[in-house]
Parts: structure tokens; C-alpha cells; sequence
């Protein structure tokens, strides 16, 4: 029996026990799922449900915290975390360790480790290792080689169906690296996909001066760009109407906290309008004033400008909202006794209230700049179509950034859905985003009072 062990040493112990338990049965819960599925199989139509793992999970997983909670009588007092940890490892750990896998893959959409359902072939009968087809099986089949040589193809009956690997086709004639466990009906060419090691960082390296770069340095500059501008514009609003002598004070707040409150889509969406190149309002306005139509969806550059200002658009609010707050912080005698000493509103500006506004804006500004380096949703929804760059794939066009680029190259990728070069893409995002994170702390100071 032991003690529960003091401090951080405690809590790992705690998590430890009950994540492992957690694990081991979902583990045992899927094997006797398998099992069940094997020894009572149903009509391939209709399988057991895949909730029964859950079922078979909880069953098991009662006696196993009793047993865990007399070995370990402290672990009771952590049984609360249990839901915590489940949704942790479930929609958390389990995606992360997904992708990271599939960085080292040629998983796609079209090679998925699925049955292909358009290549159906009938089969006549069993001759040992051997399917006779009743078609011609290389032209039904469409295997990748020739002879479908070690290829992988999905064989069905009416209740039963087994994954096998073929050595060989010729005409009707599937040959088998061993014989099927039943008398089967129906055969399928099954999508496989391979590990490929480091092929995929190699691609993304090997094309870095053209994309990796050039998007790092430009995802940089877009999450610096929104967060220093947005923060100058809503500190100096802040001040502003920190003014108790200001007249519709609580006006001007109202007006100017309505982009902050609008859905993203929807303001997205409007400046996306706003800025057509031809028809928009904002080109209209200028072309009053004299000027030329300014290309901001069409042109690089510009529409890199245009993302930028519909960035601090929707910021700014924040963090005036922010100044304001933290304002209220700081006592009105230190401006008293400012104010007896003869300092100046710049002097006070400068020596009372910005530093003591810094604690609280050090860490917002770098969670914003986190934020902001992964603002998918401003990337895809403002300027869409986005004008492209010379030399770049549709993936990775003017405006993208390293997390739409992962995105599109996933999903997108001209049909073909790159899932494992999209896993390389983020698992190098998640190690840029960790190693701009330490430089912040390390430069800021932001944890150097955690022990």
C-alpha cells in the first residue's frame, strides 16, 4: 500500500496510473471486440457497431481502478481527472501521434489502406492459393504493377471478409501468398500506402528557397504585423478613453468594439467584398480621391497589405479592451503624486503608466503572436481566390501561410489529398512554433520567476 508522494512526483504518479489504465483497456476492450467479431461474424453488410469497444473499455476498466485503487489508496482523490484524460488522449495525443505518423507516409486519398469499391471482381472459384475471377482480374483489379505483385486485396463472403496479399495475376487467375480462410465472392484492390522515412522532409527541404522560406519568413511577418499594429492602435485608443473627462465615453467604446464583436466569417467575408479589385467600395472611395484601382486581391504584395489590415481590424478592439482593464490597475495616487512632482503627460506616459502596463501586455502579446502565426481562419476566408506566386504550387500561394499550406496540401493538393507530406508540413510548424515560443520567454522574461 502507499502513501500518496508529495508535490509534482504525486500528480505524474496519478496521471501515469490512470492514462496507462485508460490505455490498457481500450486496448483489451478492442481485442475482445476483434475476437467477438471473428468467433460470431455478421453479414459484412451490417458489422458490430464500433462503440462495443467503448462498452467492453468501461467493463474492464471498473475493476481495474478498485484493483489500482487498493494497491495506490491515494489515487481516489484523482479520480475526477479521469474525464480530462480520456478527452486528452482521445481528440489531443491521439491526432498529434496520427500525424506525426503519417509525415513518414505516402498516405493520400487515393493510397488509404482501403478497399478500392470501383474495382469489385467476381470471383468463380478457390484452387488452393489460387482465385479464378470471372472477368479478366488485371483489368478489373488495376493494381499499380503490372502483375499486382505483392499488392494487397480485400476478399468478401456474406459474413466474412480477410485482408490477403497477391503474389501474382494473370488473366483470371489471382495468385495468393496463402490460401483464404473462407470460400469468398467478391475480391477488391485494397489502396495501400507505405512508409517512406524521411522522404516527405527531403521533398519540403529540397523546395525550401522556393516555399518553406520564403512562407516562414512571410508567416513572421504577418503575425508581427497584426499583433504590433493592432496593439499600438488599441493601446493608444485605451488611453484615450481612459479620459474621464471625455464626453460619450461609453459611445465611442460601443462603436469601436463592434468588429471585435462580429462573427469572423461574416467580417471576413465583407472585406473580401470591400476590397474587390473592380467592384468593391474601398477602390471606389479611392478612385473619388483621384487614385488608381489598388490591386488588392490580385496583386502579391498588396493582398499580403490587405491581409495585414484585416488583421488589426479585428484586433485592435482586444486589446484597447486590454489597455483599458489594465488601467484600471494602477492607482490613481501614483498620478497624484506624479502630478505634485511636476512631471509632464509625456513623462507620466512614459515612466508610470507604460511600465506599468508591460506585465500585463507581455504575456497577451505573445500568446497573440501565437495566435496570429496559426491564423488559419483570416487566411482562407479573406482573400479567396488568392492571386498566386511564380514558381509555387496551388498549395502555397501569395498570402498562405505555414498552417494554410499544410492545409491545403492535406485536403486540397489538386485532388490528391497529401495527408503524409501535409503531416511533415505540421509536425515542422509545431517545431518552429516550440522553438519561437522559447525565444519569446527567453527574451522576454515571461517565466523567469516559475520555478
Amino acid at each position: 500500500m502507499y502513501r500518496s508522494p508529495p508535490g509534482v512526483k504525486g500528480f505524474l504518479l496519478s496521471i501515469g496510473l490512470l492514462g496507462g489504465g485508460l490505455l490498457l483497456t481500450f486496448s483489451l476492450g478492442y481485442l475482445i471486440f476483434r475476437f467477438l467479431a471473428a468467433a460470431l461474424p455478421r453479414p459484412v453488410d451490417s458489422p458490430y457497431p464500433g462503440y462495443l469497444i467503448l462498452i467492453f473499455m468501461v467493463l474492464l476498466l471498473i475493476p481495474m481502478l478498485i484493483l489500482i485503487a487498493r494497491r495506490f489508496p491515494f489515487i481516489t482523490d484523482w479520480y475526477y481527472l479521469l474525464p480530462a484524460i480520456s478527452f486528452v488522449l482521445a481528440f489531443t495525443l491521439y491526432p498529434i501521434l496520427l500525424t506525426v505518423y503519417f509525415g513518414f507516409t505516402d498516405y493520400t486519398g487515393l493510397k488509404n489502406g482501403k478497399p478500392d469499391r470501383s474495382t469489385e471482381t467476381s470471383i468463380v472459384r478457390v484452387e488452393g492459393n489460387t482465385l479464378v475471377a470471372q472477368g479478366d482480374a488485371t483489368q478489373s483489379l488495376r493494381c499499380v504493377r503490372p502483375d499486382c505483385a505483392g499488392e494487397k486485396l480485400e476478399v468478401t463472403s456474406d459474413t466474412q471478409r480477410a485482408t490477403l496479399t497477391m503474389v501474382k495475376v494473370t488473366g483470371q487467375r489471382i495468385e495468393l501468398s496463402s490460401p483464404p480462410p473462407f470460400k469468398p465472392k467478391l475480391a477488391y484492390h485494397i489502396n495501400s500506402y507505405q512508409w517512406v522515412g524521411l522522404a516527405n522532409y527531403r521533398d519540403i527541404f529540397s523546395r525550401a528557397g522556393s516555399i518553406l522560406f520564403p512562407i516562414f519568413i512571410w508567416n513572421l511577418a504577418f503575425a508581427a504585423g497584426i499583433v504590433l499594429l493592432s496593439a499600438g492602435i488599441g493601446l493608444i485608443l485605451g488611453l484615450l478613453l481612459n479620459n474621464k473627462t471625455l464626453k460619450l465615453r461609453g459611445f465611442y467604446r460601443t462603436i469601436l468594439i463592434i468588429s471585435w464583436a462580429m462573427p469572423t466569417v461574416i467580417s471576413f467575408q465583407v472585406w473580401g467584398a470591400l476590397l474587390n479589385v473592380n467592384f468593391g467600395a474601398v477602390n471606389r472611395f479611392l478612385g473619388l480621391l483621384g487614385s488608381y484601382p489598388v490591386p488588392w486581391t490580385s496583386d502579391p504584395e498588396w493582398a499580403k497589405v490587405a491581409v495585414i489590415l484585416i488583421g488589426v481590424w479585428q484586433a485592435f478592439p482586444y486589446w484597447m479592451v486590454a489597455t483599458l482593464g489594465a488601467l484600471t490597475t494602477i492607482s490613481d495616487d501614483v498620478y497624484e503624486a506624479a502630478k505634485i512632482d511636476g512631471a509632464s503627460g509625456w513623462r507620466t506616459l512614459t515612466r508610470i503608466t507604460l511600465p506599468l502596463l508591460r506585465p500585463s501586455f507581455t504575456p497577451l502579446l505573445l500568446s497573440a503572436f501565437a495566435f496570429n502565426f496559426n491564423n488559419f481562419g483570416l487566411i482562407y476566408l479573406a482573400i479567396n481566390p488568392q492571386p498566386g506566386v511564380e514558381g509555387r504550387p496551388s498549395t502555397a500561394q501569395a498570402v498562405d501561410i505555414l498552417i494554410s499550406w499544410a492545409f491545403k496540401t492535406a485536403f486540397q493538393a489538386d485532388g490528391g489529398q497529401a495527408y503524409g507530406l501535409g503531416g511533415a508540413i505540421s509536425f515542422i510548424i509545431f517545431a518552429i512554433t516550440v522553438v519561437i515560443s522559447l525565444i519569446n520567454f527567453r527574451v522576454t522574461g515571461a517565466l523567469r520567476e516559475v520555478r
